[in-house]
């Protein structure tokens, strides 16, 4: 059993491959670079891709590339996919592969995921997603070039609106000592909500923020003219890398999660979904909240450092 970690030299990537490692998973990075990686591939060579994935049990794609065909290449050999891809469309794409994967995997989605079905288990109603990410975090290009993509994009509301990415304001209490000072956070294309929205029969709405009022007013300002996107900093200026999740249900009943280091958190996830996925293995694409419930993290010793409240 051989988990493969695409990316895994880079800014999550790295965190899972520890993990795993320290849990007794075997782990092999693969990326471009032959000097860190244990195996040399280039995802835009669908002949290296073939040969990479041999002897692979579960591919990671923590490489930033969302090219279906990868998921295709590893559904025809009945490897499991997991993928931490944020993009709606992408998603909505593998969820039509013919063969095991796993989607929504890491802090957003993932853990919002986790948070607010947890919410529509006890209050069968709307719930708004929040997740407010540090800026001050030093992440990946593929990342930043997620959140920048979304500037002036529209996705479709739970009402069959059409909503501008980083628009329509929303205020969240976040915990005390989160650390993150009171001001809106902006509507977001995240996938689970349209997911848990079809799933639920009930409206999940996901909002954004970042630890700096600034940042976040700069997204909500660049999204109307995302033509000066090039004047945007190449790192979202911030000073924290503290992150907060939370998913409020509309009696107000919240579930939040908060910790440091959002990419470390995005790791977490997806190693306990790894290991969740070797012992119970799915033939299908399913998302995460099909193969983990939330209390599967926050009583997993890989999640320690994540504080969880219901309140």
């Amino acid at each position: 059993m051989t988990v493969l970690v695409l990316g895994g030299y880079g800014t999550v990537g790295a965190h899972l491959v520890r993990l795993l490692r320290a849990e007794g998973i075997p782990a092999q990075v693969a990326g471009r670079d032959p000097a860190r990686a244990d195996r040399v591939v280039d995802l835009r060579d669908s002949a290296g891709v073939d040969a990479a994935l041999t002897g692979a049990t579960v591919v990671v794609n923590c490489a930033g590339t969302e090219d279906i065909r990868l998921a295709q290449a590893c559904a025809g050999r009945g490897i499991a996919l997991v993928d931490i891809s944020a993009t709606s469309n992408y998603v909505q794409a593998l969820e039509d592969v013919d063969g095991p994967a796993v989607l929504g995997v890491g802090l957003a989605p993932g853990l919002t995921t986790l948070l607010a079905v947890d919410g529509l288990t006890h209050h069968r109603g709307p719930v708004d997603i929040m997740i407010g990410l540090g800026s001050g975090e030093t992440h990946g290009p593929a990342a930043t070039a997620w959140t920048y993509r979304l500037l002036g994009q529209h996705f479709p509301d739970a009402d069959g609106t059409s909503i501008r990415n980083f628009t329509g304001r929303q205020r969240f209490s976040t915990p005390a000592d989160a650390d993150y000072r009171p001001f809106p956070a902006v509507r977001a294309d995240f996938a689970d909500q349209h997911r848990l929205t079809r799933e639920f029969g009930v409206a999940v709405r996901t909002y954004l923020r970042l630890d700096s009022r600034l940042a976040t007013l700069g997204l909500a300002a660049l999204t109307w003219a995302p033509a000066l996107q090039r004047l945007a900093p190449a790192h979202i200026p911030g000073s924290s890398d503290r992150w907060v999740a939370l998913a409020r249900s509309a009696d107000g009943s919240t579930r939040s999660a908060r910790g440091r280091g959002q990419s470390l958190a995005t790791a977490v996830v997806t190693a306990i979904t790894v290991r969740a996925l070797i012992r119970n293995p799915v033939s299908a694409p399913t998302w995460i909240h099909q193969l983990l419930e939330l209390d599967d993290i926050c009583h997993d010793p890989l999640a320690a450092d994540i504080r969880f409240e219901r309140y």
